[in-house]
């Protein structure tokens, strides 16, 4: 059984997530401090994040999928309101997955745990936008 997708919320989640990093990045809300714990240097020319960027859109659309499909999968399992789905899965997928992965590397690759903080606080936020996302607009036929 394949999950039934809205695949408009899933591009439109995909593009929040350029949002949220956007304002999450800026010097003036944490970039500043991101550079500061991460060494970046903000003063490079924008042309070398063009493959960043390009690699985020691609990475952010399979999270916005995943997120759509598991949220139809969990919804249809427990039932109840699909943006409550949406937010569970999102947050329970972001806890096992994202936020153990950036604490266990970031762990063994000595990062600053302000830095790991910082960014798994960042993906919970870019998560938690992309399920209201889903959640408010579920697949034809499913709610």
């Amino acid at each position: 059984m394949v999950p039934e997708i809205n695949y408009w919320a899933v591009v439109l989640a995909m593009l929040s997530s350029m949002l949220v990093g956007s304002i999450w990045y800026t010097p003036k809300v944490f970039g500043t401090r991101w550079a500061r714990l991460a060494g970046v240097d903000m003063n490079r020319p924008a042309s070398t994040a063009t493959v960043a960027i390009v690699v985020t859109v691609l990475v952010s659309f399979v999270t916005a999928w995943v997120l759509a499909g598991a949220t139809t999968i969990a919804w249809h399992f427990y039932g109840g309101g699909y943006l409550v789905a949406a937010l569970l899965t999102g947050v329970i997928l972001w806890a096992g997955f994202t936020a153990a992965r950036f604490i266990t590397h970031d762990a063994f690759e000595g990062r600053p745990t302000n830095l790991t903080v910082l960014n798994i606080a960042h993906e919970l936020v870019t998560i938690l936008v992309m399920a209201v996302i889903i959640g408010v607009w579920p697949p034809a036929g499913t709610v």
